[in-house]
């Protein structure tokens, strides 16, 4: 039977404490305990279902991390109070001293900084290469190597790691497969393709609102529990918690991620079209220009579509933040990093969300100082949003005045 992430989340029936059509708000930091041989049970993690500290556990993250869970096909999951408390936590429980990684050259600043930059105190070491190169990435594997890890979808070139294939080098290997899914919700189901864990930024599209942050680990229910164990779990101990009512708001708006999800793609793919039309140098994995259009054709779930991401060139940083500046003036967007948002959010990934990767990196890696991430918004009328785009390309000579009409 297929595989669809949205049902899985919508299969999940949950009532609040009084017969509430949402689950009850656990508004607690500690728990209360009948004997005190639970609670020390519960301290060694002999017990099930029991709750000793928010830290640790509290209902309101279980119920978000259960649906997370069903959404990627995994055994469990335990959410963060950022993407990037998700991503470290992961990192440090299965790295130690003298350990090594393999990772894509193009992921998410953060990540980037916290691996080549943070990571060395530990003596943890990290390869960056073209995960798409799948030769290159097999030859940097060396017996201290503890995972390979991606981003589905990379950020910001949109590179298309093929899953499926990094899973038997993964495999081969006796290591993880870790892939970061943040860009492709339900789109990409990581777990279903052998990925062995799977990471999310709660704060972009499975949130979708923009007012909060927060991460989740999928993974086996084995990975999960000691990622929360108290005396070596680098969840528990690195202490990234998630708020309970933060948990709740996001367990709400999840239920109409596949609805959301599908007006990003289809927008985005509208958009991406009309500018390579008309001329523009535009990348989106649902076109067939993008070099790794048919690989992700071969992974995703066709119903959600390509995804919300764009890029397009314009040549200089200097063009790109003017067309930015006039297209927030001119109520089309925000000039604002993140993504997933209702509105369109656009930024200059050199200069924000990439700027800890070094110039010279950048430009190995193809990032280029005109290039605008765009995170496309869910627009009802995305014709009149391409027409008034055009209108202020023409404007700054991007795109020439007689193309508008």
């Amino acid at each position: 039977m297929k595989f669809d992430p949205a049902n899985h989340i919508q299969d999940l029936q949950y009532f609040g404490e009084f017969g509430g059509v949402n689950p009850s708000i656990s508004d607690s930091s500690t728990y209360t305990f009948l004997s005190a041989k639970t609670m020390f049970d519960t301290f060694e993690g002999n017990t099930e279902g029991c709750y000793l500290y928010s830290r640790h556990s509290s209902p309101s993250n279980l119920y978000l991390g259960e649906a997370l869970a069903a959404m990627e096909g995994t055994e469990s999951a335990n959410v963060t109070a950022s993407g990037m408390g998700a991503i470290t936590a992961v990192i440090m429980q299965l790295c130690d001293a003298g350990d090594h990684i393999v990772t894509s050259r193009t992921i998410y600043g953060g990540t980037y900084a916290f691996m080549k930059n943070f990571l060395p105190k530990f003596k943890i070491d990290t390869t960056f290469l073209n995960i798409t190169d799948l030769e290159a990435v097999e030859a940097a594997i060396t017996p201290k190597t503890k995972m390979i890890y991606c981003e589905a979808i990379s950020n910001p070139l949109l590179e298309i790691a093929d899953i499926k294939a990094l899973s038997a080098l993964a495999k081969k290997h006796h290591i993880p497969l870790v892939v970061d899914n943040t860009f492709s919700p339900l789109s990409i189901s990581p777990a279903k393709l052998g990925a062995d864990i799977v990471i999310h930024s709660l704060t972009k599209f499975i949130n979708g609102s923009s007012d909060c942050v927060g991460g989740v680990v999928c993974g086996t229910t084995d990975f999960c529990l000691s990622l929360k164990d108290v005396n070596d779990g680098a969840g528990m101990l690195l202490g990234s918690t998630m708020d309970s009512l933060r948990a709740a708001s996001i367990l709400k708006n999840l239920r109409t991620l596949h609805i959301r999800i599908k007006k990003h793609s289809e927008n985005a793919a509208y958009l991406a079209e009309q500018f390579e039309k008309d001329g523009l140098r535009v990348v989106y994995p649902g076109l067939e220009s993008h070099p790794g259009h048919s690989v992700m054709k071969k992974l995703m779930n066709r119903e959600y579509g390509f995804g919300g991401m764009m890029t397009l060139d314009v040549g200089s940083l200097e063009k790109a933040n003017e067309l930015m500046e006039l297209m927030q003036n001119r109520n089309l967007g925000y000039l604002a990093v993140s993504l997933g948002f209702y509105k369109t959010l656009f930024s200059a990934p050199g200069t924000s969300t990439s700027s800890e990767i070094p110039e010279e990196e950048q430009q190995e890696m193809g990032l280029s100082d005109g290039l605008i991430r765009f995170s496309i918004g869910l627009d009802n009328d995305i014709e009149r949003t391409y027409r008034e785009m055009k209108k202020c390309m023409a404007e700054l000579d991007i795109l020439k005045a007689e193309q508008t009409a």
